[in-house]
Formats: structure tokens, C-alpha cells, sequence
């Protein structure tokens, strides 16, 4: 059975640099050098969510919040320790 870890985000498009930027409400923040307009920000979100924990982009899943800025993400292939493990970086 694989694992998967389950992330909450909330995006801020149109930012100076794509980076996390600490939490917001029990969401991790992310500003994205993207706009929200034709999924761009979406398509930024994941393949910025998935060169951050080392997994391919096709085990980053959207799978709540398409037109929102909350946003749920499910990583494959990564287990909650190893997610809290990289959180827990952002810290420093």
C-alpha cells in the first residue's frame, strides 16, 4: 500500500517569488509568481508542492479547491512523518 499525506494551502497569486511563507489559520501559505487566471496558479501550486517534497508531479493531486484560494493537495508517496519533517524546515 502506498503512502500519502494530505496538505492544506492557502494561495496568493501574483507574489514577487513562489515561495512558502509560513503558516496562516492552520494552512501552510504559499505565494505564487502566478496569476490566478486559466489555472496558471493551480499548475504552479503543483509542480512547486512537488520539487518541495521530492516527488514526481503526477503524485500531487488537487483535490479540493480548484477556484479557491484554500486549497487541499494529496501527496502520494509521502507519508505524514515525512511531511511534517519537511514543514517542520520551514520553522528554521
Amino acid at each position: 500500500m502506498s503512502s500519502q499525506a494530505q496538505l492544506k494551502i492557502r494561495v496568493i497569486p501574483n507574489a514577487r517569488k513562489t515561495e512558502f511563507s509560513g503558516f496562516r489559520e492552520e494552512e501552510l501559505v504559499l505565494r505564487l509568481n502566478a496569476p490566478a487566471l486559466d489555472g496558471k496558479a493551480n499548475k504552479a501550486a503543483t509542480e512547486f508542492v512537488a520539487r518541495y517534497f521530492g516527488v514526481p508531479r503526477s503524485a500531487v493531486h488537487l483535490t479540493a479547491g480548484e477556484r479557491s484560494r484554500h486549497k487541499i493537495f494529496l501527496i502520494v508517496g509521502l507519508d505524514n512523518v515525512d511531511l511534517e519533517r519537511k514543514l517542520a524546515e520551514l520553522d528554521r
